[in-house]
């Protein structure tokens, strides 16, 4: 950038800095640390461990987030620093756009940090993908999708385990479940509910011609151990049957694999990738608490909108996101409007600029 446009940039990011700093979550990080750190050494502090293990959690968060705030103050400073030094020559314009750069990344990072102040934006996801219709098409397609988020898991370090992998008979999959482990992920994830959708020409199709298809994907809080949910052994409907798919080692050959169907809301649930049914039974009755904690909350919220809007139209199923491979190559989100002019890397994982833009849209 030039000297003009580098100041205009820098005097953007250290005005949104001091809207930042005034926010509520980000001026009380001294007094929550204070307050856990009296909590943290208070005599029998882990006779209940799952709420010291809460608790250490939100101090290993509050610290980071302090760190990295003291940390953006000094390269705001710096680059004030500089600014004044290109004037006397002693640093080149060059050398200011590469501190710029590193200025903004951080500011980037530190922004979207302080947006996860969510209920339950610091939780682990189960991300479940089920094609549209189309068969063939669409069962590709969600396959797709669900090595999209594996791979972003990959770059990440996000620890990432299949649950469920139902191969379609021709290709990809008739569902898939995936739960992922990191730092903040329902909050940096829970946007990319949606439609998501693939214009391509078909690897299926002899003649070549185009298709697009359609899949869906759920992303839900992993909060099994922060949610009571009164779930009776009569309203279950338990199956077993064998694993399949591409679990490799990990899936077991014979009936272990667990179905479980909660018969008075109709939610189906399934897990094979454990290596014995109790296992299985163990993880799918997690998945399901979550799932009718999800559904009772979506319920919630649809009335609250019903009340807000006057209307007892609700939009179900609203696209998200469109990849165009042919006969242009686009990825674009409907919702924040971001879009790459290189779906090949997107569908490799490279998905941040779409979870940035999510969330301070």
């Amino acid at each position: 950038m030039e000297l003009f446009e580098l100041k205009k940039e820098y005097a953007k990011v250290v005005s949104n800095l001091i809207d930042i700093f005034e926010k509520d979550n980000v001026k009380s990080i001294e007094n929550e640390l204070s307050t856990i750190e009296e909590e943290v050494s208070k005599s029998g502090f882990w006779d209940n461990p799952k709420t010291a293990s809460l608790c250490l959690k939100k101090q290993n968060k509050l610290k980071a987030l302090q760190k990295e705030k003291l940390e953006l103050t000094t390269l705001v400073d710096d680059f004030q620093v500089m600014l004044d030094w290109l004037s006397e020559e002693l640093v080149t314009l060059e050398e200011l756009n590469l501190s710029f750069n590193v200025l903004i990344e951080k500011y980037n990072n530190f922004e979207l940090e302080t947006l996860l102040n969510g209920e339950f934006d610091d939780s682990d996801v189960l991300i479940e993908f089920n094609p549209g219709a189309g068969g063939t098409e669409s069962q590709d397609w969600a396959n797709m999708l669900f090595n999209m988020y594996v791979r972003y898991a990959e770059h990440n370090g996000f620890k990432c385990n299949v649950l469920n992998y139902q191969a379609g008979e021709g290709a990809g999959i008739k569902n898939a479940m995936i739960e992922m482990r990191g730092e903040n992920l329902y909050g940096k994830l829970r946007l990319e509910t949606g439609i998501h959708r693939l214009v391509r020409i078909s690897p299926f199709d002899s003649q070549n011609r185009r298709h697009t298809s359609f899949a869906a994907v759920k992303v839900s809080p992993l909060i099994d151990d922060k949610i009571e949910i009164d779930i009776k052994q009569s309203d279950l409907k338990i199956d077993t049957f064998r694993s399949s798919g591409a679990g490799g080692q990990s899936v077991n050959t014979t009936d272990s694999a667990v179905r479980i169907t909660h018969i008075p809301t109709g939610t189906v649930v399934s897990c094979q990738n454990e290596r014995s049914q109790i296992q299985n039974r163990e993880m799918a009755m997690k998945i399901l608490k979550i799932k009718l904690y999800t559904l009772e909350e979506e319920k919630r919220s649809q009335k609250r909108d019903e009340l807000n809007s006057n209307s007892s139209e609700i939009s179900f199923g609203s696209q998200k996101r469109s990849y165009v491979l042919h006969p242009y190559k686009l990825v674009k989100d409907h919702e924040s409007g971001c879009e790459s002019s290189q779906p090949d890397k997107v569908l490799n994982g490279q998905i941040e600029q779409f979870l940035y833009k999510n969330l301070v849209n």
